[in-house]
């Protein structure tokens, strides 16, 4: 059993493993909506991702890639409003220490890994929120009109390469995040993977 000092709070580990999940998603819907072809016929209904699990009904027909970029930014907003929580949370509620058992440089790359991670889930949502304020279509929310568009061509595609840029950084960093995660806990055993988890 580990100590509750070197637990995680049950926000945090809600807030880390929810944000995740919205993260990797957004990361497939990005490729998926991105091989979609400028024009197609336009709809009222999509079975999402073509799976035949969910048919999201829309106010009035679009587009195919229409209602895929919508729906990115209106996921990526909820995924921005998610992170500033968490992080007001995190400035609030001080994270248990990295275990004793780590040698020094592996706290010293860990913390460097931490905080990459923390700006690039600022980096991202914001990039694209401007991204998408340059275009002519703005930015809804689930059909909510929260930002209209500028029309910016040379703006737009600025913040388009920062978003590409910045997404592929966050997903590198990611993935070593995982492998270290995965190494501490079946390599080391010490408990750091417990230590994100619901388990006692």
């Amino acid at each position: 059993m580990i100590s509750l000092t070197k637990k995680y709070t049950k926000v945090a580990i809600i807030l880390h493993w929810l944000i995740a999940i919205c993260i990797f998603f957004m990361f497939y819907l990005g490729w998926f909506m991105e091989a979609l072809p400028q024009e197609g016929d336009k709809s009222s209904s999509y079975d999402l991702f073509n799976l035949g699990i969910y048919t999201w009904e829309l106010a009035k027909e679009v587009s195919p890639r229409a209602f895929y970029f919508n729906l990115h930014k209106s996921i990526g907003l909820t995924i921005f409003a998610l992170i500033i929580f968490r992080i007001i949370w995190r400035l609030n509620n001080r994270p248990p220490a990295l275990l004793d058992s780590m040698k020094s440089w592996e706290k010293r790359l860990a913390n460097i890994v931490h905080y990459g991670l923390y700006l690039l889930m600022v980096l991202i949502p914001l990039s694209g929120i401007i991204m998408s304020i340059g275009s002519k279509y703005g930015i809804k929310w689930f059909g909510i009109e929260v930002i209209g568009g500028i029309d910016d061509s040379g703006l737009r595609k600025l913040f388009y390469e920062f978003h590409q840029i910045f997404g592929l950084l966050l997903l590198s960093i990611l993935i070593f995040h995982i492998i270290g995660a995965l190494k501490h806990s079946i390599i080391d055993k010490d408990g750091t993977l417990r230590r994100m988890w619901f388990s006692k």
